[in-house]
């Protein structure tokens, strides 16, 4: 009877997370997989046979040769990605610390948070009145003598934004883990004749890691998926995997070949995740969990 009762109770505790796992994840996923296994028709409706054309032309796969065009448009994702994820690992890190130390921390978290209260778009737009020709950034260059700079429309915008955007979604849990350091581990390595590099390597920068994975998530997978900061502050100009989504359910009604193209771009995702965990070791990512 204790059994059962206990069993009851087990399913009762997880049923409401796996339904919600199973409808809002695991559906919309095989949905999405089948999509991108149907065809559109000359008037953009979906229509079969289920056929692999779509993901051969995002690979640049077809009769007429080789087009790597969606294939370039992977690489600059993965590379906004990337570089996003290093910019804002060595911004935040050391500003973890820094508020972790510091006496007004509460106050250092507001301004961190602080971004959030506004809507998304007024801060891209934002940046669009400092970077463009006759913007902030512009005048106070021009007051100094000095030549004004275009970044708007550009790369270098779109790189900006993306980092400013997603910095506080590392410094947050980083933070969190800064917070619980033992620091009786590195006065230890000290005592054990340690350098400040490697006693820092070996006593600190592991308790960090549950941090610092987690940190690595959250802005890696939303920076490499990102479409309304590369389709502003680029104008047009810098097309990312995301932007191509966006058109393809859109103005191009292809929806099908946009379910191509996020399919790819989550596997593409999960197996560099993954190999990010197999390179951070088993330890960071229990703790996330």
């Amino acid at each position: 009877m204790n059994r059962r009762a206990s069993w009851k109770q087990l399913v009762a505790t997880v049923a409401p997370g796996a339904l919600w796992l199973v409808v809002f994840t695991l559906v919309p996923t095989l949905l999405i997989f089948y999509t991108s296994l149907l065809q559109r028709d000359p008037h953009g409706w979906l229509t079969g046979p289920l056929t692999l054309e779509n993901y051969l032309r995002f690979l640049g796969l077809s009769a007429e040769g080789f087009d790597p065009l969606y294939l370039n448009i992977l690489g600059r994702s993965l590379l906004l990605g990337l570089v996003t994820t290093v910019a804002t690992v060595v911004l935040g890190y050391p500003f973890a610390f820094f508020i972790a130390g510091s006496a007004r921390k509460n106050l250092l978290l507001l301004l961190v948070v602080l971004p959030f209260w506004t809507n998304f778009l007024i801060r891209v737009y934002a940046w669009i009145v400092i970077f463009q020709r006759k913007g902030v950034l512009n005048v106070f260059l021009d007051r100094f003598g000095l030549d004004p700079v275009l970044l708007y429309p550009s790369w270098s915008a779109v790189y900006v934004g993306t980092v400013y955007t997603y910095l506080p979604f590392l410094i947050l849990p980083l933070y969190a883990s800064v917070e619980k350091i033992d620091w009786s581990l590195l006065e230890a390595a000290y005592d054990l004749g340690a350098s400040r590099f490697w006693g820092f390597v070996h006593a600190v920068l592991p308790q960090t890691l549950p941090g610092l994975v987690a940190g690595v998530l959250l802005v890696f997978v939303p920076a490499v998926g990102t479409f309304v900061i590369s389709d502003l502050l680029g104008a047009g100009k810098a097309v990312l995997v995301g932007n191509v989504i966006q058109q393809q359910f859109g103005a191009s009604r292809d929806w099908a070949f946009g379910s191509a193209a996020a399919f790819v771009l989550m596997a593409v995702v999960l197996a560099g995740l993954w190999l990010y965990a197999r390179w951070t070791g088993e330890r960071g990512m229990e703790d996330l969990v």
